[in-house]
This record gives C-alpha cells, sequence and structure tokens, in this order.
C-alpha cells in the first residue's frame, strides 16, 4: 500500500533539552552573553557550535518539529528519507566542528567515499562514470574525444585555481568592506571569472556531451551553468581533491551528531518554534519574538533562515537600509525542486548511488527553467539510490530512492496543486523506461516535495532551492553580508549568504562568524 504523506505529518521526536548543570555551572551560564540562531540547517548548526565555542549560550530555534532544514530526514514505513544534501565533500569542515569540542567526527559519523561520484547517463543510454582517479577519468574521456584527454588535464588546473581563490582562501573570509572583493579581481580576471563555466569548460572540450559533463556541478547549488561565473568550476576540484562521502546512516547523522555538540557545551533546541520578527532597538538586534508570542532576548541574533526571507519577513521595513523591499523582489533566484522521494519493494542493484540522467535539451532546457520560468515536460533528472551504499535506510530487500527535477521557482505561476501528479507520472514512466523497470508496481512508499514547499515549509523566497542565484553580481560581497550592513549583532548563515548553496558553502557561512562575531567576553 502506497503512503503518500504531507509536509506537516511527520512525528515529532521527543523535545531537545540540554544537560542540567550543577549549581556552580548554572551560574556560569547564566553569565554568558546569549546568543540566538534562528534555523537548524547546517548552516545554523555550525554556527551555534562555533559560538558555543566562544563563549556564548546558544539557544537554537527551528520552525519544524524535526532538526536539519534541508537536511532533515523524513522516516516512514521503514524507510529512512534524506531530505535534500546527499553528496558530503570537503569533510574537514565537520572534522573541524567535532575538533572545537575536544571531539572526533569519527566518535559520531561514519563517512563513507562513493564511487563513482556520479553515473552520468545520456538519453540513449550511454553513460559516464565520473570518479576522483584521473587515469579513469582520461580513459572515460578518451572514449568520448581522444583529443579532449589534454583538455582534461588543462580544465583540471583551471578547477584547482578557481577554488584556492574562491574556496580554500576566501570561502570563510567576510566580504563586507568592498575592498575585500577589490583585492581578488585581478586574481579572478586572470582565471576568467567574468565569463561563464559553460563558456570555460567547451574551451577545453570538443565533445558536446563531455561539455555537459564537466559543467552541470553549478547546478548542485542553484545556479545556471551558462550564466554563473567561472570561479564555480572550482567544484569539479572540490570532489577531486577531497573525495564525494556519504554518511552510514543518512545526511540526518550528522544533524544528530552536531546537535549532540551543541548541547555537550550547554546548548538548546527549541523545535516548533517559528520567529515572527527579529527584534531591533536602537540600530541593534536584541532578541526575536516567536510566532507564539513569547519574547527571547538575545545578545546577538544569527539567522540561518534564507536571507530574503529574513529582510523581507523578519525584520520591518524601517529598520533596513540597503535589503529594502524592492531590492529583494528584484534580485535573482536560483531554480527550485521537484523531489519525490520513493522506496520499492525491490532492490535495483545496477543503480548507482548518484545519477544524473541527462535529457535531450540541455541549454535550452535552463533557459526555461532560468529565464523564462517555464515548466517543460522534459527534464533532467539526480537520482539517489542511498541504499547502494547503506542497506539500513530500508526495510530488506528494498531499496529507498529520491529523484530530484530542477525546475522553476514560484514566478513560473505554476500551480504545483494541480501539477504534482501529472509531473510525478511523466517522471515516474522516464525511470520507469530507463532505469527502474517494473518501477509504478515497486513503489510502497513516496512522499513528494514541490516549490510550493520551499515557500511555505521552509520560507523561501519564492520557492528558491538555493536562495539567490550565484551570478557574479550576486557574489562575496554583493551577496547579503554574513553580518549584517544595517543591524548591528545581527549575522547570517546558509545558503543567502556568502560564500553560498551547498554543504561546504554552509558550513564556510559559519566559519565567517569567527570573523566578524564578537567574542563573548565582548558582552561581559
Amino acid at each position: 500500500m502506497i503512503t503518500l504523506v504531507s509536509m506537516t505529518s511527520i512525528t515529532p521526536p521527543p523535545r531537545m533539552k540540554p544537560p542540567v548543570p550543577g549549581n556552580d555551572s548554572l551560574q556560569s551560564v547564566r553569565r554568558k552573553p546569549h546568543a540566538v540562531v534562528i534555523g537548524s540547517g547546517f548552516g545554523g548548526l555550525a554556527a551555534a557550535v562555533r559560538l558555543g565555542a566562544r563563549g556564548y549560550r546558544v539557544t537554537v530555534l527551528e520552525k519544524c518539529d524535526t532538526p536539519g532544514g534541508r537536511a532533515r530526514v523524513f522516516r516512514q514505513d521503514g524507510f529512512a528519507f534524506d531530505a535534500g544534501p546527499t553528496i558530503i565533500t570537503a569533510p574537514a569542515l565537520f572534522e573541524e566542528l567535532w575538533a572545537m569540542c575536544g571531539k572526533k567526527l569519527s566518535d559520531d559519523v561514519e563517512l563513507r567515499a562513493v564511487s563513482p561520484f556520479y553515473r552520468i547517463r545520456f538519453e540513449d543510454g550511454e553513460t559516464f562514470d565520473y570518479t576522483g582517479d584521473a587515469d579513469a577519468m582520461r580513459a572515460q574521456v578518451a572514449r568520448f574525444e581522444p583529443r579532449d584527454v589534454a583538455g582534461y588535464d588543462r580544465f583540471l588546473n583551471t578547477s584547482r585555481e578557481a577554488c584556492r581563490i574562491g574556496f580554500e582562501e576566501r570561502g570563510h573570509v567576510s566580504f563586507e568592506r568592498w575592498q575585500t572583493m577589490a583585492v581578488m579581481i585581478p586574481e579572478m580576471a586572470l582565471n576568467q571569472a567574468h565569463r561563464s563555466v559553460a563558456s570555460v569548460v567547451a574551451s577545453h572540450f570538443r565533445n558536446p556531451r563531455l561539455r555537459v559533463v564537466f559543467s552541470f556541478h553549478p547546478l548542485l547549488i542553484g545556479g545556471n551553468p551558462f550564466s554563473v561565473s567561472a570561479i564555480y568550476c572550482l567544484v569539479a576540484w572540490l570532489e577531486r581533491h577531497w573525495g564525494v562521502h556519504f554518511a552510514m546512516g543518512g545526511t540526518g547523522a550528522l544533524v544528530t551528531g552536531l546537535i549532540g555538540l551543541i548541547e555537550g557545551q550547554g546548548g538548546e533546541l527549541q523545535l516548533n518554534s517559528a520567529v515572527d520578527e527579529i527584534i531591533v532597538e536602537n540600530g541593534r538586534a536584541t532578541g526575536v519574538r516567536l510566532v507564539s508570542g513569547q519574547h527571547m532576548h538575545a545578545d546577538i541574533v544569527v539567522s540561518n533562515a534564507d536571507s530574503a526571507w529574513t529582510y523581507r519577513h523578519l525584520i520591518a521595513p524601517r529598520h533596513r537600509k540597503r535589503w529594502t523591499d524592492r531590492k529583494i523582489e528584484n534580485a535573482r533566484y536560483s531554480m527550485s525542486l521537484f523531489v519525490w522521494y520513493f522506496g520499492t519493494n525491490r532492490t535495483y542493484p545496477d543503480v548507482a548511488h548518484h545519477t544524473i540522467l541527462l535529457g535531450e535539451r540541455y541549454k535550452t532546457l535552463l533557459a526555461d527553467i532560468f529565464k523564462h520560468h517555464k515548466l517543460s515536460d522534459d527534464f533532467s533528472l539526480y537520482l539517489h539510490r542511498p541504499t547502494a551504499t547503506d542497506t539500513s535506510l530500508a526495510p530488506e530487500g528494498c531499496d529507498a530512492f529520491y529523484v530530484l527535477s530542477p525546475v522553476p521557482h514560484l514566478d513560473s505561476g505554476t500551480d504545483w496543486s494541480v501539477e504534482t501528479q501529472r509531473y510525478r507520472g511523466l517522471i515516474m514512466a522516464y525511470l520507469a523506461a530507463s532505469l527502474l523497470p517494473g518501477l509504478e508496481d515497486a513503489i510502497v512508499s513516496e512522499r513528494i516535495m514541490t516549490p510550493q514547499d520551499f515557500r511555505d515549509d521552509l520560507l523561501s523566497l519564492k520557492g528558491a532551492a538555493f536562495s539567490l542565484e550565484p551570478i557574479i553580481s550576486q557574489t562575496a560581497y554583493f551577496r547579503p553580508h554574513n553580518k549584517s550592513e544595517d543591524i548591528e549583532n545581527l549575522f547570517l548563515v546558509g545558503a543567502g549568504t556568502h560564500p553560498g548553496a551547498g554543504v561546504p558553502g554552509v558550513l564556510s557561512s559559519a566559519r565567517v562568524l569567527d570573523e566578524v562575531v564578537p567574542h563573548a567576553d565582548a558582552f561581559v
């Protein structure tokens, strides 16, 4: 029997409380300045750990009844579905958080390397196994076009330089001053940052299919390869250098581990605690008011909510000079996602952990999604089969999946209450005809997430899955700053601020706080 579950029907776990301190410890906790973090996505949880390590008493407020934001977990019918992130790169960013608490990541979470990183399947069934093995990759490239092997090596050098500049050296640096951006301009120009990812990739590869293989990565962070800056070529080297991993037990194991770190520091997570307003007095954030009417004082406020939503809906217009309603509405936003989670009563052992299924169109399909805001009947898909690596996520003899289709955000005018089942049917028919024969009869559990859910459930403006589109005019200094431009003691983390979306991006946004948030001693 199929169970189609609404987004609001998740069974809440027990309310999470911090350990009860002794009398001496209680006095110490009371003297600590209070930091309120809005949202329990990876950015908010990482921020909470960092603030706790710097002497703050931290309260994380989560609107939903389960923690994790986009990284929460749906459990039903014996299946565990990671709601969002499934690809873990740059694990050192997690290891650093555990080290701050005197622990090792491996104490709580096992990260297992995945290979191939992705199996890319073209419309006619031809495949490309994308791995971290340079020789294997050269052999794969040679199958498509022997002359492009040299281009692959050149592209790796381009990607490595982009990663050094955009991630290793600048990913954790505050861009609150324009001078920080100005210092980067010569290097960015040298690395052709003014060009698009697709344009730079095309300069290295002749074969049209290889151009797709090496340019699709920006879609993983909400960007159109034909419009995002070539600095985002960095993703290829990021994966090549640090690998692609999966957290055993699901990505939610990392959420659980981070919550354990926060509680071990004396912090607290409050579920079902939606924030209605960030309170601003004399140009300074002094706390929050919850939808319940409760007021909570804070010495600093950190928002892990969507940055556009934070400014548009949580802060009164009179307190905003830079991020006015008009500026927010006129900004460019990432695409959204249609995500179908399903469990089957059989296994599909030939399907890789990560599969990219490419349709007949590439550039024009992306133009429909990003530029024309048009929902098309054709698509390219990302298929996640976590049970290829971890069979514990499904009942014995079953497989867990989710399939993700990039779609336009809500400016498309699509009525998802009407379109959801039709679009699901198109995807199911495509999967059944390509990789998952007999799919319709094999499904025993499912749920669906649409752009409307990104808007209503995750409070993402326009239902954009990755917040602001990562074009060069909305990057670094031009993105909402990690330290609010208008309001003292208000800070931002997550996909909508610097450096941007993706797990390494949101974890790096929390690293920026070390530079811009005053140490707790400043409030004593």
